[in-house]
């Protein structure tokens, strides 16, 4: 459906925010966003171009991949151990 991937990779985002144990606010910072963008994209309200998936992906030193890739663990239990891209591609 339209705009499932947008939400994939705002919840790859998330589950690996709380992972990492940054709030919103130090995540954008982390990623030099803004926070009301960052949650924007949390929440796949925001519809990133490829070259922002890189730019982020690079940032947080994971594979571009990893932030697409379907995580039913992450997908409504952000945080939860062993979720988040960082678990999805081990």
């Amino acid at each position: 459906m339209v705009g499932d991937l947008q939400r994939v990779v705002g919840s790859n985002l998330r589950a690996l925010r709380v992972k990492i144990g940054l709030s919103q606010e130090q995540f954008a910072e982390h990623l030099a966003v803004h926070r009301t963008y960052m949650g924007a994209v949390e929440r796949g309200e925001r519809n990133l171009t490829l070259q922002t998936v890189e730019r982020l992906a690079e940032r947080l030193e994971v594979p571009v991949h990893s932030l697409f890739e379907v995580n039913p663990s992450a997908v409504g239990a952000a945080g939860a151990a062993g979720s988040g891209p960082a678990a999805a591609s081990a």
